[in-house]
């Protein structure tokens, strides 16, 4: 198989201001990016001892305090598996005054609160561990065969009734020897153990779990399947992933590089700035001449898909054709580079032969397979603009770039 993708984990300067720069490249272009200013921590994935202040029915949520002028919110569709630290039954209902565990489901967001989840999930690169579905899953990335061989390897966990957690199988797996995926499986069940069964005793407010660097989530989250090398310049940064990598005993410390060349920056080197730059138009231009328009609105992301240069008539639906394939190739490529998510609309350019909107639906559909975000195109509508949605996690990039400027 020809490798692909690349991993650049580096720091620049953004507005001023030194950031970590985690960038996914894939054949020669930037499709995914992530900063974070340095010396900033992010609260996303930890576990606390949370104090539940408000049951908010109007909204169906519960605010729950975490620190010290800390807090968040708990959808109540989140909090059907609460654990409490008093040993009460899950299928007890939420009071003020309830000490849980919960666990930084989605970072704050244009003032909103940290979103909260009372399923605790703890990640590997191969599994999840969670605490409230207690069922087995799988990718569905994963093929029929790889199902089958990694269920054939989970039969005792299926069959063990003392179990209280689920266990989620991530794509990666079916890369993973048997031997690498029962160490992670091990590794998982002492975190899970220690959080879940011994965080009840502690203290309210007490941080149970908290969540490593971003650069190894990064290294963590990576397919492999398709990855050419991990290159760092920062001297620290590849030994904590180089320790880290020795720890699960993986393969993909041959795949491990220290970028040393101080006449060209890493980040020049793969024009990390000039993703940066991309991210902050609205206006994103085709090779064929056609163009993009992405605009964020307070409910919604709206696309719309430009012939641009083109004035011709002859050929017009082909080469209408033509413009919305490349488009769709590029919007798949800018909904994950911008970190777009929620309701997307798409208007691609009207095209009258009904075989022509079924390829163009299907050939999107295939681009954002690539995602490691769940995201879905629903369908078109009858006037001609397609739906789509995208899981939201982070923050769009262009939003943490607005703060660096703040």
């Amino acid at each position: 198989m020809i490798r692909l993708s690349k991993l650049i984990i580096t720091k620049m300067q953004i507005n001023g201001k030194s950031c970590t720069v985690c960038a996914h490249i894939h054949d020669q272009k930037v499709v995914e990016i992530h900063l974070k200013p340095v010396g900033v921590t992010t609260a996303l994935n930890n576990i606390y001892v949370g104090q539940v202040e408000k049951i908010a029915a109007n909204i169906q949520a519960a605010f729950v305090r975490l620190g010290q002028d800390f807090n968040g919110y708990l959808p109540l569709n989140q909090a059907e598996q609460v654990i409490y630290t008093d040993g009460r039954k899950k299928e007890s209902a939420l009071r003020p005054g309830d000490e849980i565990l919960v666990q930084i489901s989605r970072e704050a967001m244009k003032g909103k609160l940290p979103a909260l989840t009372s399923n605790l999930n703890f990640s590997g690169k191969y599994l999840v561990l969670t605490s409230g579905n207690q069922k087995i899953g799988f990718s569905n990335k994963l093929s029929k065969e790889e199902c089958r061989i990694l269920n054939n390897w989970l039969e005792e966990e299926r069959n063990d009734e003392n179990r209280t957690y689920g266990i989620i199988v991530r794509t990666n797996s079916a890369e993973a020897s048997k031997e690498e995926f029962f160490r992670e499986l091990d590794m998982l069940k002492k975190q899970y153990e220690k959080t879940v069964v011994f965080g009840r005793s502690r203290t309210c407010f007490s941080l149970l779990y908290e969540s490593e660097p971003f650069y190894l989530t990064a290294v963590r989250n990576t397919y492999t399947k398709e990855l050419e090398e991990i290159v760092t310049d920062i001297p620290e940064f590849y030994d904590r992933i180089k320790e880290s990598l020795e720890q699960q005993d993986s393969d993909e410390i041959q795949l491990l590089h220290l970028y040393q060349d101080k006449l060209l920056p890493l980040y020049k080197l793969y024009n990390l700035e000039g993703a940066f730059d991309e991210i902050c138009h609205e206006k994103v231009w085709l090779k064929s001449g056609g163009f993009l328009v992405i605009q964020q609105t307070e409910a919604f992301v709206s696309i719309d898909v430009n012939s641009g240069k083109y004035t011709g008539k002859k050929k017009a639906e082909e080469t209408y054709r033509k413009i919305n394939l490349e488009a769709a190739e590029e919007i798949a490529r800018q909904i994950r580079l911008r970190n777009l998510s929620g309701i997307i609309l798409v208007d691609f350019i009207n095209m009258k032969n009904p075989d022509h909107q079924d390829e163009l639906f299907h050939v999107l559909q295939k681009y954002l397979r690539r995602d490691p975000v769940k995201t879905r195109a629903v369908d078109i509508t009858p006037l001609h603009i397609l739906e789509m949605t995208r899981q939201k996690v982070n923050r769009p990039v262009i939003e943490d770039i607005r703060m660096i400027c703040e």
